[in-house]
């Protein structure tokens, strides 16, 4: 089951959060042979989204970056949103959901 995390996003600002990936006992898996993905969208039915850049930053701590350009939080509308962030395995026999939750975005009055 994926950990339920909430972020806040500043419309306009650039947005990075780093995530870290455990397994039951609290040690964190070595993510070597995955990729990620993340994206977020306004409901979990609708098909437009923005994608996240998702890096396994640091394998071996089961280290997650996710990453929006200022451009990319100025385009977003502010509200709330779903996200999730997926680990596939090399082979793609293996998709796993890690992180899970709600984005606010958070509108700029600088422009």
């Amino acid at each position: 089951m994926a950990t339920v995390t909430n972020l806040a996003i500043d419309q306009g600002a650039t947005f990075t959060s780093v995530f870290f990936v455990r397994d039951s006992d609290g040690e964190a898996i070595n993510l070597s042979t995955y990729t990620a993905r993340s994206q977020m969208r306004r409901s979990y039915y609708t098909s437009a989204n923005t994608a996240f850049t998702a890096n396994i930053s640091t394998p071996a701590n089961g280290e997650i970056t996710l990453n929006l350009t200022s451009n990319q939080t100025t385009a977003l509308k502010p509200g709330r949103y779903v996200y999730d962030i997926e680990v596939v395995s090399a082979n793609l026999v293996i998709v796993d959901r890690v992180y899970e939750g709600i984005v606010t975005v958070y509108p700029e009055a600088t422009k």
